[in-house]
Parts: C-alpha cells; sequence; structure tokens
C-alpha cells in the first residue's frame, strides 16, 4: 500500500514505483524506527471516547477527502498526540485547551449533525456531513457553540494535516523521500532530481489537465 486511495481521484499514483519507506536504510537508526513505527498497527485509542473518535473519523476524512481504505490513521495519530499532551505549545485566548476543545468541538458537530441530519455526525450521508462542515466554515470569525468558527477550523486543520503529512503514504502521494537526514540532496534547483526521485506523471502546469476544465 504505497499510494494514497486520494490518487486514484487523479487518474492513479503521480509517482508511480515511488515508495518513500524504500529510503529508509539512509536513514540514522532514530528516525527509521519512529517512520517506519507508523506504517505498523495504529496505536490504541487513549484519549477519544468511542463516540468523539466516531465523529473525528468522519471529520479527518472529510477534511482530507479520504474516502475509501487504506487510509492514513489520522485520528489514531491525533490521539496519540493528545493523550500525551504534545499540543502545539499554544492556543487561541479565546479557546479552550487543544484537549477540551477537540472534546467540545466533536460533541458540537454531533449535535449540529443531529438537528440538520437526523443522525450523528459519523453515520450521516458524506454530502451531510460536507454541507454541515461548510457552513461552519462559512462562519469566519463568527461563533460556533461558543467558539469562534475560525479558530476551530484552525484547530481541525492543522491537527488533522499535521497527523497526515507525516506518514508515508502520504509522502509517497506528493513524492517526497522522507527525511534528509544524514544523507542530504545534491541536485538543487527547478526539476533537478535526485536518483532515488520519481517524475510527477501529472504535473499541475500541464496543458492536458488545463484544458479539461470549462473554457
Amino acid at each position: 500500500m504505497s499510494t494514497l486511495p486520494l490518487a486514484a481521484n487523479d487518474g492513479g499514483a503521480r509517482f508511480p514505483g515511488f515508495s518513500s519507506a524504500s529510503q529508509s536504510k539512509h536513514w540514522d537508526t532514530a528516525t527509521s524506527a519512529v517512520v517506519m513505527g507508523r506504517l505498523g498497527r495504529p496505536s490504541d485509542i487513549r484519549f477519544f471516547t468511542p463516540a468523539q473518535e466516531a465523529a473525528a473519523g468522519a471529520l479527518c476524512n472529510q477534511l482530507l477527502d479520504q474516502r475509501q481504505e487504506p487510509r492514513v490513521p489520522v485520528v489514531a495519530l491525533v490521539d496519540a498526540r493528545l493523550a500525551a499532551k504534545e499540543t502545539d505549545g499554544w492556543h487561541y485566548e479565546d479557546m479552550p485547551s487543544d484537549a477540551q476543545a477537540w472534546a467540545r468541538t466533536l460533541a458540537a458537530l454531533d449535535e449540529d449533525a443531529l438537528l440538520r441530519c437526523g443522525a450523528v455526525f459519523a453515520t450521516a450521508a458524506w454530502n451531510e456531513q460536507a454541507r454541515l462542515l461548510q457552513s461552519i466554515q462559512n462562519r469566519g470569525e463568527g461563533p460556533w457553540h461558543g467558539m469562534p468558527a475560525q479558530q476551530v477550523w484552525s484547530l481541525w486543520t492543522r491537527y488533522a494535516c499535521t497527523a497526515f503529512y507525516s506518514h508515508p503514504w502520504a509522502w509517497d502521494e506528493i513524492g517526497f523521500a522522507g527525511p534528509a537526514y544524514p544523507r542530504g540532496y545534491k541536485n538543487l534547483g527547478l526539476d533537478a532530481r535526485e536518483p532515488f526521485e520519481v517524475r510527477d506523471i501529472h504535473p499541475l502546469d500541464d496543458p492536458t489537465r488545463a484544458k479539461a476544465g470549462p473554457s
């Protein structure tokens, strides 16, 4: 499983044959142990309750567009951070601590979903979940359940993206070979790939992709 499901949305893997895990022999022992450990069985949930875990799973799937397996185990990674109290080292003055904010916002998601969809957030339809989240994002600096919506959105996306892009499957999707230490890079410059890197077969500036949209 070296590529993510989201690659299928783009016609297949953008970096065919590339595997960041194959570069582990070039990392130091401590780094290799940490990174390769992320490919193993996700850690047991210690912070979230079962209801919170379900809501967080649906939320993160929406934020990252992970619609099918195999998925990066984002919730397990977020849960591990919260259980270990490994925060960003700060939080907004008008927001509770990150642990409290996660508990409150997940409960609020379920509350809103019950009112709007007739089901808790995790069991609501995908499109209903998306519309609910869009309504929260659209509030901007306005309040949502007593918290600034903009800062709730920041909390969710910071944790979700940090977890997602710490995982080798995500690295495979963007062609990132992992930690540069101790090997380093020697070929610097635009499109100057290292021998272990793979060309992006779907570059964003591909003219054929640009023609796919409406004129």
